[in-house]
């Protein structure tokens, strides 16, 4: 059968959905490889949730670490990710072989004082996956493990715009800040910055800034945490949220 020359686009792609659905249509409009990336991160999104880990023990939580750098503070006004780090965890201990760090191409320039605080440069990002990839490849390492930051808010309107604009779709995973539990635990005090609740639970600042140190530098933290907590009668994930919540 000839193809027709006169067919636009748009036009292939819905004759492509009416025959097989949407997966050949992505293939046809974003290319085959981009169009699994996709599939993955809609198909992780959906299935997030199915397996409650609320009445999970802390003690035998497995969560993901992460943090992220950024071009700057509105990823909803231009901003972008630049790299991605996380350390797996088992209650109180990495699990030393898993760790993850990724570049991102972020398709702009990163501003001078990015770099300065950061030490990615424009160049070093310009050869970097882009975005897709780079979510791809997190949520693959991640799995249905609960994530874990601190001052998780920044991280998660990342996530979410990129999320939306790379697969329509938005984060479904459980996350656990610490700073919110920093809060709870004491909560007179000032300062929640990771900086000072890191000089005051007596972990090493092995270098701020850089995503992957970032997220082992908050797994200690929790680590420190959890000590607490565990005097605190608090046992399971579901036990910590109702806490939260509170506060």
């Amino acid at each position: 059968m000839k193809e027709d020359k006169g067919i636009t686009p748009m036009g292939r792609m819905w004759h492509l959905y009416k025959l097989g659905g949407v997966t050949p249509a992505l293939a046809s409009m974003m290319g085959s490889s981009n169009a699994q990336q996709m599939a993955f991160i809609r198909f992780m999104s959906r299935n997030q949730r199915k397996e409650s880990t609320l009445e999970t023990p802390l003690e035998e939580l497995e969560a993901i670490v992460f943090d992220l750098e950024t071009t700057g503070f509105h990823p909803y006004n231009g901003d972008e990710i630049i790299s991605i780090g996380a350390v797996a965890i088992r209650g109180g201990q990495f699990l030393e072989t898993e760790s993850f760090y990724r570049l991102v191409n972020p398709k702009r320039r990163i501003p001078r004082h990015i770099t300065e605080l950061t030490g990615i440069t424009n160049e070093m990002a310009v050869n970097a996956p882009d975005l897709m990839q780079g979510l791809h490849d997190f949520l693959d390492f991640a799995g249905k493990r609960v994530l874990l930051a601190h001052g998780s808010g920044h991280d998660k309107a990342f996530l979410n715009s990129a999320f939306w604009r790379t697969s329509k779709v938005t984060l479904t995973h459980r996350v656990v800040d610490t700073m919110m539990i920093a809060k709870w635990l004491e909560p007179q005090r000032e300062d929640y910055g990771l900086d000072g609740l890191l000089e005051t639970y007596g972990i090493e600042n092995t270098g701020r800034h850089h995503a992957l140190q970032d997220s082992r530098m908050t797994a200690e933290l929790y680590f420190a945490f959890l000590k607490i907590i565990r005097s605190r009668q608090v046992s399971t994930l579901g036990d910590l949220y109702a806490y939260l919540s509170r506060h």
